[in-house]
């Protein structure tokens, strides 16, 4: 897993225009109205996700269209799955522990 993903993500504003090219690409204008941040914010916070390569940049004319390259979100979703089934698997033993000391055959009678 790279870890400038998860760098690039833990900005709060980068976080938030990832959440916004989701739904599909975007100009920097657009993300800014969007968030009500100030155009050369954006750029900055988009030029880390650009280096990053959670975004790439398509120039049109005199504006620039960003849209979320899937690669790096798929690292992370794998990254994540590892520890989801390691927590899972325990969670899975805990319950078996908890029916197993539940259970009648368990249970002390005075």
């Amino acid at each position: 897993m790279n870890t400038a993903t998860l760098s690039a993500l833990a900005e709060p504003h980068r976080l938030k225009m990832v959440e916004l090219l989701r739904y599909g690409p975007l100009t920097v204008g657009e993300i800014a109205d969007r968030l009500q941040v100030r155009q050369p914010q954006v750029s900055k916070h988009l030029k880390v996700l650009n280096e990053a390569r959670i975004v790439e940049v398509q120039p049109v004319a005199n504006r620039r269209i960003y849209r979320l390259r899937p690669e790096p979100l798929q690292e992370l979703d794998e990254w994540i799955a590892s520890f989801r089934n390691l927590w899972e698997e325990r969670f899975n033993r805990l319950d078996e522990y908890l029916q197993e000391i539940q259970s009648p055959d368990q249970q002390k009678t005075p």
